[in-house]
């Protein structure tokens, strides 16, 4: 077999293993999700089950499966797919996995934003997620603005990020300081990052995003996966370096803005959820869908943990921070040892 011939060979054969990987992936989300449909504080039948999502009217099931089960379990799906795509593409851009949405401080500008609209502002519902939205969006382009000097450096940009979110932690604390009790409990239940009280409603604004901002990131997957490869070898293979990023930036942080807004910051799934999936199906080819199931399945999985598995009921958002710590701590030892890459 010629070099060529070996190469060609090769290629298919990760094609192969990629796409059985994912697909792997993709059925263990499906599985999560029927299993916190039937298992709770009580059994229901698959069969019942598929009745009420058929829209059948079942005694008992219809209010266990329809009114509580399936609504947390479609919010964890969409918001860990959210934050899962979005945690990626940042970590790719600068070719360091802990440049996330949750060390960067994003996430921390989408929650100083929700708080301040809830405790100072009054407000509810879709004016929150208006400001959480605004408020990670600004705090994105301002940690990018602070951190480019001869395009966007890694570690640089980490740095300022951890700088930005500290300086917003303060704030949110000071907020809370003067908040009223009816005012901090309404906070404090959306910072820790929870899925209770799901309403299908609330779906609509994540569905949205990943139609809009979800298509615009796979859209550049090609021009993503050179960025990996270095700003001045993506520009020789024809990719508008500038634009691209800002395109990447404008609908990674569109995506874990509005999920935050939804769920409140859910810890640490934008951060596992592209090193997992490079670890399964590999370094090579886009992570952008492997890591998305990652993160739907590490909330449906975390949640239903923190409802079931423990001995008291905690938020998803506990859960998943008890997990991503000590990864934290490992990457950065890593980091410190090796130099760090996705």
């Amino acid at each position: 077999m010629t070099a060529i011939g070996a190469i060609t060979a090769s290629r298919r054969q990760h094609g192969r293993n990629y796409a059985f990987l994912t697909g792997m992936l993709l059925l263990l989300v499906v599985a999560i999700f029927v299993l916190t449909l039937s298992l709770g504080q009580s059994f229901t039948p698959p069969g019942e089950v598929l009745r009420v999502l058929f829209g059948e009217e079942v005694q008992g099931a219809s209010f266990a499966v329809g009114q509580l089960r399936l609504p947390r379990a479609v919010l964890a799906i969409l918001a860990g797919l959210s934050f899962g795509l979005a945690g990626v593409a940042f970590q790719i851009m600068p070719r360091n996995p802990l440049a996330s949405p949750d060390i960067i401080g994003i996430s921390s500008g989408a929650s100083a934003a929700a708080v301040f609209a809830i405790v100072v502002l009054s407000l509810k519902g879709a004016a929150v997620s208006v400001f959480a939205v605004s408020g990670g969006l600004v705090v994105a382009l301002l940690v990018y603005a602070l951190s480019f000097r001869n395009g966007a450096a890694g570690t640089r940009l980490i740095l300022v990020g951890i700088g930005v979110s500290a300086m917003l932690e303060s704030v949110v604390a000071y907020i809370l300081s003067q908040a009223a009790d009816w005012n901090l409990q309404e906070a404090l239940r959306w910072l820790t990052g929870s899925l209770n009280g799901a309403q299908l409603g609330q779906a609509i604004p994540l569905l949205a995003a990943l139609a809009v901002f979800g298509s615009l990131l796979l859209s550049q997957a090609r021009s993503l996966d050179l960025l990996r490869l270095g700003d001045d070898t993506a520009a020789a293979l024809g990719v508008r370096v500038g634009r691209t990023r800002i395109a990447i930036i404008v609908a990674a942080v569109g995506l874990i803005a509005t999920a935050t807004a939804v769920t409140g910051p859910i810890a640490f799934i934008a951060f596992l959820s592209g090193p997992i999936a490079a670890r399964i199906v590999g370094s090579r080819g886009s992570l952008l869908i492997p890591a998305a199931l990652v993160g739907a399945l590490l909330v449906l999985a975390g949640d239903y943990a923190g409802q079931f598995l423990l001995p008291a009921r905690y938020p998803v958002g506990v859960v998943t921070g008890v997990l991503g710590a000590p990864y934290l701590i490992y990457l950065i030892v890593r980091a410190n040892r090796s130099g760090s890459s996705l």
